[in-house]
């Protein structure tokens, strides 16, 4: 299978290594603007060819749209106009609401397949691309009745070849689970960030004191702004609620605090912990 990559970063390129070493696709074309990437992308193997988007889509069994979702956004009905019934467009956006409407009338919508690997790191670009990245992990697939069965038939194939296991749910619900598990983390660790770099001046004594609880809360903040801008614009509305949720959490165990409450600041904490219950399972 030919595929098509747009945005050969951090998940584009991901995904391109693990479907070659699977040999899913056996030629892979890279469309990106920047391009530094395209020739980073070419030495590392993650793609065979750099090309033009109309060269590539022409050529491709299976395009997928890894970049900004305002991005994506803006290009999947151009993209949509050049495809074929034979050929499948599917995207990889942490929000899917916005995406799915902004094609819900086009004439070739069925070739369209709204895609969410649920994996992600801080970092960005080719050179951060690995190829076992989302093994094991969550790929939802958002409005399937509204894709053909073969399109669909195709993403779930290259889930399969991902090593992921699917979900299937609607663009609306995604965005609110999406909200809750993965953008108010986002948010919080930017704020923690800037709380530390507010209150503490001394660059070297964060450093030194740094733990890896620390570290790994703050691990988030180095996510670029590039990409989540457009995601808390897109999914604005479900992340201003769960952040009105997290501002009124907060607000317990200060109030807990400043009222030397610990009996309601162990309740606080105790509850917190059924999250570990959850997570293990």
């Amino acid at each position: 299978m030919k595929i098509t990559i747009i945005g050969v970063g951090l998940i584009g390129g991901s995904m391109a290594l693990k479907l070659k070493a699977k040999g899913f696709a056996s030629y892979v074309f890279g469309v990106d603007q920047n391009e530094n990437h395209l020739l980073e992308a070419k030495e590392r193997g993650i793609i065979d060819e750099a090309s033009t988007l109309e060269n590539a889509v022409s050529h491709s069994d299976l395009v997928i749209i890894a970049i900004p979702v305002d991005a994506s956004r803006k290009i999947l009905p151009g993209i949509l106009d050049l495809v074929t019934e034979n050929q499948t467009v599917m995207d990889a956006g942490s929000t899917k609401s916005g995406i799915v409407n902004a094609v819900k009338n086009h004439p070739n919508r069925n070739r369209f397949v709204a895609f969410h690997p649920m994996w992600g790191t801080e970092n960005s670009g080719p050179k951060s691309a690995v190829s076992e990245s989302f093994a094991g992990r969550a790929a939802v697939i958002c409005d399937r009745e509204q894709s053909s069965e073969d399109a669909l038939k195709t993403v779930e194939n290259t889930a399969e070849n991902l090593d992921m296991h699917l979900i299937y749910m609607n663009a609306d619900d995604h965005d609110v689970h999406a909200a809750y598990i993965s953008h108010i983390s986002h948010i919080t660790s930017y704020a923690l960030a800037n709380t530390v770099l507010e209150k503490e001046r001394e660059e070297d004594t964060i450093f030194q004191l740094a733990s890896t609880g620390f570290s790994s809360t703050v691990r988030l903040a180095k996510s670029h702004p590039e990409m989540w801008v457009p995601i808390f614009k897109q999914n604005k509305e479900n992340v201003l609620d769960v952040l009105n949720e997290h501002i009124s959490q907060l607000r317990k165990f200060k109030s807990a605090l400043e009222k030397e409450n610990y009996e309601l600041l162990e309740e606080l904490i105790r509850n917190a912990n059924k999250i570990r219950g959850i997570l293990e399972k």
